[in-house]
C-alpha cells in the first residue's frame, strides 16, 4: 500500500461516516470513541447481549477487546463475533495481555478461531504468545520488539487467515503475500494508556469502507501521534493533541511524513 491509497481510505472513512462497534475494556472506552470521532468516523460503544443482534446489521465493523475481561464479557465478545460472521462484517481482534493469563491467552485464540473476516491488531509480546510460543510481557505491556515477532505474526496470517499488525517502533503489518513496515510514531506514544486500543478502533473504521489490510489506520495513527508529540511536553497533553492531530490530518501531512516500505506485494 502506498501514500495514495492510504490518503483514498482516509477520505472514504471521512466521506462515508462508518458506525463501528466497539465491545472495549473500562480503561479506553473514552480515548476509542474520541478517537473514532476525530478520524470521522461513528463510534458505538455496546456490550449488552440484549442488542447485540440489532446492531451488528447496522455497523461497518465490529471491534473486540479483552482489556478488562471477565466470564460475562467473553459470552457478548463471542455473541458479536458470531453476529459478525452471519452479517459478513469484519472484525478487528486486540487481545490486550495475551500470555499474561490463561484466562486471555485462550480467550484471545477462541475469538480467533471464530472470527471469518479477521484483522488482528496487537503488541509483538501478544502476537508472539497468541501464536503459541514464549513472549516476554509485563502485563499488557510488550517487552519484545516488533520484529521479534514476526514468525508468530506469519504464522496467525496461516492460521486464522487474518491481516496482522504488530504495533511497535516500526509496526510491520502482514497479510498473504503482505509485508509491510511503518517507520512513523513517536517514544512517547507508549506512555498513554490505550493508544494501541485506540488504533485497534481505528483499524475498524477503515475495515469498514473496506481496508481490511490494517495498514492505513496505523500509518494514520503514526503520523498523528508525531505531529501530537511535537505539540506536546507530556503524555497528558499528548493525549488531547492525539485527537485534534487526526482531525486536522491532511494530505500533505501524510506526504511529507509517511515513512512506508513494502518488503513484499
Amino acid at each position: 500500500m502506498n501514500n495514495k491509497q492510504i490518503i483514498t481510505a482516509l477520505a472514504a472513512v471521512r466521506a462515508q461516516k462508518p458506525l463501528v462497534l466497539n465491545i472495549t475494556n473500562y480503561v479506553v472506552m473514552n480515548n476509542s470513541a474520541n478517537g473514532l470521532l476525530a478520524l470521522g468516523a461513528s463510534p458505538i460503544m455496546a456490550h449488552s447481549r440484549d442488542e447485540l443482534a440489532e446492531l451488528v446489521p447496522l455497523v461497518g465493523a465490529v471491534v473486540v477487546n479483552i482489556g478488562t475481561l471477565d466470564r460475562s464479557w467473553i459470552a457478548r465478545m463471542e455473541m458479536a463475533v458470531e453476529l459478525a460472521n452471519r452479517h459478513g462484517k469484519p472484525v478487528v481482534l486486540d487481545p490486550v495481555g495475551c500470555g499474561a493469563s490463561s484466562l486471555r491467552t485462550q480467550t484471545s485464540r477462541r475469538l480467533a478461531e471464530m472470527a471469518e473476516q479477521l484483522i488482528i491488531r496487537a503488541n509483538a509480546s501478544e502476537i508472539i504468545a497468541l501464536a503459541g510460543a514464549a513472549a516476554n510481557s509485563k502485563g499488557v505491556d510488550a517487552m519484545d520488539g516488533s520484529e521479534a515477532a514476526l514468525a508468530a505474526g506469519q504464522q496467525l496470517v496461516r492460521d486464522y487467515h487474518a491481516s496482522v499488525v504488530i504495533s511497535g517502533e516500526t509496526d510491520i503489518i502482514l497479510g498473504e503475500n503482505r509485508e509491510i513496515r511503518l517507520n512513523n510514531g513517536h517514544a512517547m506514544m507508549p506512555f498513554v494508556t490505550g493508544m494501541g486500543c485506540t488504533l485497534s478502533a481505528l483499524t475498524g473504521a477503515f475495515a469498514a469502507v473496506g481496508e481490511t489490510s490494517g495498514v492505513a489506520a496505523a500509518a494514520v495513527v503514526g503520523v498523528a501521534g508525531e505531529v501530537a508529540a511535537e505539540l506536546s511536553p507530556g503524555p497528558g497533553s499528548l493525549q488531547l493533541n492525539l485527537l485534534d492531530a487526526l482531525y486536522r490530518l491532511d494530505t500533505e501531512a501524510l506526504n511529507h511524513r509517511l515513512k512506508v516500505k513494502v518488503t513484499a506485494p
